[in-house]
């Protein structure tokens, strides 16, 4: 199923992100979290991988067993980072031959000490443009609620979403968030842009405090104080602090889809039990 086809749909969706293991050694557990979320029948399973490309054939086979053994369509992201205009096309072919269709186009990290100059594809449009043109892929795209971090202005980071729609893109995927009120302003912002194709509304439960300020220091994404205060209260209680990030997620979504917001993408991090435990929550909204 092409995603936008389902986005089309006048229902909530439910979908989750998966990620491959570093080194083929992980490779048979990775593949029991996946079959585990799989078995929630959610709408779509993205795979994710490494900056550079790191273990993107592992996010490849992956994808492809989300979709042929498990029967749940598969999200595969795409990075240029790195990558020439022959792999790129090289990597279409393999997802074409897989029957994979949905593809999110990203730039990807630049990995440290990385040359940018000799990069063939220098933003995300420019992907977009080329997975447009090598055939009938339904294509997708990041964006930023609190701006990219690279970007000067969030006025500017728009301009740049506007040029991979342009590109062709046929929806976005948010980054998290931790405050809905910031993904409603930034629809305002992204409509009166022109940009008015489907938006996913990306969810991080965080069960896990240990990295969570480090990634926000990194992304620009804001911490609200309600839920610093969470972080505080049960950070040092695995036990409480997983029920909490749950619960914190859970309310996120459900004020999402009371708000109108149709689809929501819930990272999570190939944790079955997090993922089946929201899915429970919501089992009466989303039914």
């Amino acid at each position: 199923m092409r995603l936008k086809d389902l986005f089309s749909e006048k229902r909530s969706s439910l979908s989750f992100e998966v990620f491959p293991p570093k080194t083929a050694d992980g490779y048979e557990s990775v593949s029991e979290a996946v079959k585990a979320i799989a078995a929630l029948s959610p709408d779509y399973m993205s795979v994710t991988y490494g900056a550079g490309g790191t273990n993107a054939g592992m996010a490849t086979s992956i994808a492809t067993e989300i979709q042929r053994d498990f029967g749940v369509t598969a999200l595969a992201h795409f990075s240029c980072i790195s990558s020439t205009k022959e792999s790129v096309r090289e990597h279409l072919e393999t997802l074409k031959a897989h029957g994979i269709e949905n593809v999110l186009a990203l730039r990807g990290d630049l990995p440290a000490g990385f040359d940018a100059s000799r990069l063939e594809y220098r933003y995300a449009g420019e992907l977009v443009a080329e997975i447009k043109s090598r055939g009938d892929f339904c294509v997708g795209g990041a964006c930023y609620p609190e701006g990219h971090p690279e970007s000067a202005t969030l006025a500017a980071d728009i301009d740049a979403i506007k040029y991979k729609v342009d590109a062709g893109c046929d929806f976005l995927v948010t980054q998290m968030f931790f405050d809905n009120n910031i993904l409603y302003n930034y629809m305002y912002k992204l409509r009166d842009k022109g940009i008015d194709i489907p938006v996913v509304a990306g969810v991080m439960p965080v069960v896990t405090p240990k990295s969570i300020k480090r990634i926000c220091a990194i992304s620009g994404v804001a911490l609200p104080s309600r839920f610093k205060m969470i972080l505080d209260r049960y950070g040092d209680d695995p036990e409480a602090m997983k029920q909490a990030g749950i619960a914190y997620a859970t309310e996120q979504i459900i004020d999402l889809y009371a708000n109108g917001i149709r689809a929501v993408h819930v990272y999570a991090m190939n944790k079955p039990d997090v993922a089946a435990k929201i899915k429970e929550n919501l089992s009466a909204i989303i039914k």
